[in-house]
C-alpha cells in the first residue's frame, strides 16, 4: 500500500456525481414496440383508481427501477465496484447495508457518506443506537455538522416510527432534495419486550426480525420513488452451524434486511498501518467487497487505506490500482503516466493528489483510465469460453481476525 500521509482536503477531493440516466445495455430503437405490450400498459394504467402510472417499459425515461442518482461513499474504487459506472457510489432510492467486525470502516463511512450528501445538495438524518459520534473528527472529514440531524434511539420500534416521520415531513416540504439516512447499528438496537424484561439468557431474535421485516416493507414504498437513501450498519457473528461449506459470517437481526438490501458491503480490516520509526499505529489497510448488488456484479472487490486523522486515502488507492494494473510504471520513490496524445507525466506519491487537483483535465483522463480497467462490460450469452477457480465455500473472502465467535 502507498504509505504517503494525504492531507484530509487532497484525500476527500473527487470528481462529483452526475446524475445518470445511461443503461449497461442499447435498446434499439429501430424495433417496433408490440401492439399488444402497448395495449396492456394502457389499461393497467386505466385500472388503477389513484391515476398514477404503475405500468413503464423499462426504456422509458420514467422506469423506476433506474437509479438516477449516488451518493459516494469517498471511495472512487468501491463507487465503482457498487454502481459499475463512473461517478457512481450507493443508489439513492434503495437501502443498502454496511457490514463487518468492529473498527473496521462501517461508521466512518456513514460520516463520509453524509460530507458527499452535503456537497450535493442534500441532507442527512443520523440515527444511533450506540450513542457515540466523533463530532471533530466529523467535521475533518467535511461534514458539516451543524445541517446534520442527530437522533439516539434504543427500540426499533421508536427507530422506525422516527424514520416514517422524518420521510414523510422532509418530502412534504421538499419533493426533489436528496435525504439520506443513517442507522448505526442495526445490531446494537433492542425491541420493546426486552427492554421491558429482567435480565438473563432470553431469546428476542426472532421479534427483531419481525419488526425488521414489517418495516421495511412499508418503507420500500416510501424511498423507492424519492431521492431517498437509507444505510444501515451491522456487526457480523461467527456461524457456529456453518459446516464445511456453509456460509461462515452472518449478521444478527435476521434475513429481512439482507434481503430488502439492494446493496450489501462487508468490510474488513487486513492490517495495520504504523509509522516505521515509532510503530505507533496511525491508520489500517480496509478490504471492502460487495457481497450483494442489484446495481452492478456481486462481490467486486476495493482496497484502500484508512488513516484515523483523516479518513479513506482515496489517491493513494488510485496509485495502488494502477500500480497493479500497470496504468503506471515505475516504483515507490516516482511513477509515469503515459496520455492519449503521447505525452508522459511523472510525479512521486506524495505530489500526485495536489498535481490531479491541480490539472482536471489530467485527473479525468486518469479517472477514466481506472474506470475502463475496472468497469465489467456486459457481453451477449455465450459469446465466450473463460477458464474459472471455482469454490464451494461462501464467504471464504473475509480475512479479519478480529472476529471473534459469540
Amino acid at each position: 500500500m502507498v504509505a504517503s500521509h494525504l492531507s484530509t482536503k487532497e484525500s476527500l477531493i473527487m470528481a462529483a456525481p452526475k446524475k445518470s440516466t445511461s443503461k449497461h445495455v442499447e435498446f434499439a430503437e429501430s424495433v417496433d414496440r408490440d401492439e399488444l405490450a402497448v395495449l396492456l400498459q394502457k389499461e393497467l394504467n386505466k385500472a388503477n383508481k389513484s391515476g398514477e402510472k404503475v405500468s413503464y417499459f423499462l426504456d422509458e425515461e420514467d422506469d423506476p427501477t433506474e437509479v438516477t442518482e449516488w451518493v459516494s461513499t469517498g471511495s472512487t474504487l468501491l463507487d465503482l465496484a457498487v454502481s459499475n459506472r463512473p461517478h457512481g457510489g450507493l443508489p439513492a432510492g434503495k437501502f443498502v447495508e454496511l457490514s463487518g467486525a468492529e473498527t473496521t470502516g462501517k461508521s466512518l463511512f456513514c460520516a463520509q457518506l453524509i460530507a458527499e450528501t452535503q456537497k450535493q445538495g442534500g441532507l442527512s438524518v443520523f440515527f444511533d443506537s450506540e450513542f457515540s459520534v466523533d463530532k471533530n473528527f466529523w467535521a475533518a472529514l467535511g461534514v458539516n455538522v451543524k445541517n446534520v440531524n442527530y437522533v439516539p434511539f434504543v427500540t426499533l420500534e421508536e427507530l422506525f416510527t422516527k424514520m416514517e416521520l422524518c420521510i414523510g415531513s422532509f418530502r412534504k416540504a421538499d419533493k426533489d432534495r436528496l435525504l439520506t439516512i443513517f442507522v448505526d447499528s442495526i445490531a446494537q438496537a433492542s425491541i420493546e419486550t426486552e427492554m421491558e424484561s429482567e435480565h438473563g439468557v432470553t431469546g428476542y431474535n426472532t421479534g427483531k426480525s419481525m419488526i425488521i421485516g414489517k418495516a421495511l416493507r412499508k418503507i420500500t414504498g416510501l424511498i423507492s420513488k424519492q431521492r431517498v437513501l437509507v444505510v444501515f450498519t451491522n456487526q457480523v457473528r461467527y456461524n457456529m452451524n456453518a459446516g464445511p461449506f456453509g456460509e461462515k459470517w452472518i449478521v444478527p437481526g435476521g434475513k429481512a434486511l439482507p434481503h430488502a438490501s439492494s446493496v450489501r458491503i462487508r468490510f474488513s480490516n487486513i492490517g495495520k498501518l504504523k509509522n516505521p520509526t515509532t510503530k505507533e499505529v496511525y491508520g489500517m489497510e480496509c478490504q471492502a467487497q460487495v457481497i450483494k448488488n442489484r446495481c452492478g456484479p456481486n462481490y467486486r472487490m476495493a482496497a484502500f487505506d484508512i488513516f484515523y486523522d483523516s479518513g479513506v486515502q482515496d489517491r493513494a488507492s488510485w496509485i495502488d490500482y494502477m500500480k497493479l494494473h500497470g496504468i503506471i510504471s515505475g516504483d515507490g520513490r516516482g511513477y509515469e503516466f503515459k496520455r492519449k496524445d503521447g505525452t508522459k507525466v511523472e510525479f512521486k506519491p506524495a505530489e500526485f493528489p495536489k498535481l490531479v487537483d491541480g490539472d482536471l483535465a489530467l485527473k479525468e483522463e486518469i479517472y477514466q483510465s481506472i474506470c475502463d480497467h475496472y468497469i465489467m462490460k456486459y457481453k451477449v450469452p455465450n459469446s465466450q469460453v473463460v477458464e474459472v477457480e471455482r469454490t464451494n465455500t461462501e464467504n471464504d473472502d473475509i480475512t479479519d481476525k478480529s472476529v471473534k465467535e459469540d
